[in-house]
Order: C-alpha cells, then structure tokens, then sequence
C-alpha cells in the first residue's frame, strides 16, 4: 500500500512564509509527476504548483513569483514553499502523485489528507 502524508501546515500572518512536505511511502518502485492542490471553502479544488520526475514545473498563476516546488526523489518527498502569502491562499492544500508499485502495471494516482493553511492577521 502507498500512502501520501503531508505536514507544514499552519496558520500565518499575510507577508508570511510557510514550507508543506509531502512525503510517500509503502511500495514505491517509481514515481512521476508530483504536485500540491489545494480547496478552499465553497470552491473546486485547484492545482497549485506541479513537478515532474524530470524537474519540469507548471504554476498557477495565482502563486508564481510567490511559491516554489521542488522534491527529492531520494526521499520520495515533494515540497511546497509559500512565501508572500495573502489571505486567499487560505485552503486545505492536498499533496498528489502518480506511483508505480509493479512494473508490470501503470502508476496508480494517489492523494494525501490534506494539510490546512490558514493566512490571517
């Protein structure tokens, strides 16, 4: 079994930084494209910010300039730094990623729990 577990989390004053870590675990022989997301209340969940194996990056407009992903793919591990952050970045921001456990079957699409990010004075 695959698991996503996120953590950074928080809550913060506008202007403020925070870093969400992403971390997979379980049977992991390969991952691809990795990514956060996030949904804020009474919306559709969006893509914030994605990442592929490779090292290509998409951003959403709303957060270029202002966040940076990144990941290890040593440690399995995606990230997420916010800085600059404004009150309408408040949202539970979800991790995702396509895994390969078998080699013999495509990579399954994964999601984590969730980690909520909440930017006010």
């Amino acid at each position: 079994q695959v698991q996503l577990v996120e953590s950074g989390g928080g809550l913060v004053q506008p202007g403020g930084s925070l870093r969400l870590s992403c971390a997979a675990s379980g049977r992991i022989l390969w991952i691809n494209g990795m990514g956060w997301y996030r949904q804020a209340p009474g919306k559709q969940r969006e893509l914030v910010a994605s990442i592929s194996r490779g090292g290509s990056i998409n951003y959403a407009a709303s957060v270029k300039g202002r966040f940076t992903i990144s990941r290890d793919n040593a440690k399995n591990t995606v990230y997420l730094q916010m800085n600059s952050l404004k009150p309408e970045d408040t949202a539970v921001y979800y991790c995702n990623a396509d895994i390969g456990s078998t080699y013999s079957n495509p990579p399954n699409n994964y999601w984590g729990q969730g980690t909520q990010v909440t930017v006010s004075s």
